[in-house]
């Protein structure tokens, strides 16, 4: 194992192992076999709060620059999203790219993820409130306002996505936060009209506690607390309450019941989701809590100090997305 001290080190080494020279990051290692070499919007976004947390400003602003020339590539498809509001998954924008070319991957794969852009707003909006400028010209500000329009046409409030973690099409609550989130840190540079955040909060009044109609809880609700903060202190404790008495085990967090995902018999445990918790913890002052959950992280770190995706329900053995980079980012922010 490890020592805890050299952890930290060995997390930032990781992530930057993970980065291609474009500034976006593969989810997990470059020559694994899983299609977890490709780039996610959303794992990009997480694994630069990683960066953020070791105050890398420098790495942040290069992965941003290459979201925003993702997103300026393919303009013209939010401009059509824009214009007519899409009514098949393709039309969306899509949730995967190549690190290098910053194509489009067409095959299906839950290509409707919703939060992905309401994250990619609240971070340029959350940054810009701490004095960090992620856009770069008039060019990225047009974009983000695009995005506004963009979630206003998909009517984000009741569109069924495929969520955080590209299943069904369903009316999810962390979608729904991810992008209400997302509207109220932006509307400081670009304008929101009043009624998109209005429908959004009254949206997710209504979806809370349960994360969707066939999921009462879910890893994904954690979202909410951090890093959006979009729900009341009384919320926060029954989501809390949900995710630990229902979802924590050993080696980690279930996604929700019935995750068929690495599935052995039982659901697999996301190590992210100890992380998760302690930072939560870490916030809220609960230093018992905090220190319980990365105990729990700690005997996660497999013999070559990486943190896995998972692990395979009761047992000592993760899969082969290790180390996943949402991950380790997860564990500099807890641990930071």
């Amino acid at each position: 194992m490890i020592k805890k001290f050299l952890l930290k080190e060995r997390s930032k080494a990781i992530l930057r192992s993970l980065r291609y020279e474009s500034g976006l990051f593969a989810a997990s290692k470059k020559n694994v076999e899983t299609g977890y070499n490709k780039a996610w919007i959303r794992d990009n976004i997480y694994e630069a709060l990683g960066f953020e947390a070791i105050k890398d400003i420098n790495s942040i602003r290069k992965t941003y620059a290459a979201l925003f020339d993702i997103l300026l590539k393919h303009e013209d498809k939010i401009n059509w999203a824009i214009k007519e509001k899409p009514d098949a998954a393709y039309k969306y924008i899509h949730a995967r790219f190549c690190p290098i070319t910053f194509d489009e991957f067409h095959e299906n794969w839950g290509n409707k993820q919703n939060d992905a852009i309401g994250a990619f707003l609240f971070k340029v909006g959350d940054m810009y409130e701490k004095k960090v400028h992620l856009f770069r010209d008039n060019n990225d500000i047009n974009i983000l306002q695009k995005l506004v329009k963009y979630l206003e046409s998909i009517e984000y409030w009741h569109d069924s996505d495929h969520g955080v973690w590209e299943n069904e099409e369903e009316i999810h609550a962390s979608s729904v936060g991810a992008c209400l989130a997302g509207l109220k840190k932006i509307k400081q540079l670009v304008h929101v009209p009043d009624y998109l955040i209005e429908n959004g909060e009254n949206a997710l009044n209504e979806l809370l506690p349960r994360e969707s109609v066939s999921k009462e809880t879910d890893l994904a609700l954690l979202t909410l607390i951090y890093p959006y903060k979009v729900v009341s202190d009384e919320m926060t404790k029954k989501i809390l309450f949900d995710v630990e008495t229902k979802l924590v085990r050993d080696k980690g967090v279930v996604r929700y019941f019935g995750d068929w995902y690495y599935n052995n018999g039982q659901e697999a445990e996301w190590v992210m989701g100890l992380a998760w918790l302690a930072k939560i913890y870490k916030d809220l002052g609960n230093k018992v809590r905090y220190k319980h959950y990365m105990k729990k992280l700690y005997s996660c770190v497999n013999w070559k100090g990486e943190l896995p995706e998972l692990y395979y329900a009761g047992t000592k053995d993760h899969n082969e997305n290790t180390p996943l980079g949402w991950t380790q980012a997860m564990y500099l922010v807890a641990v930071s």
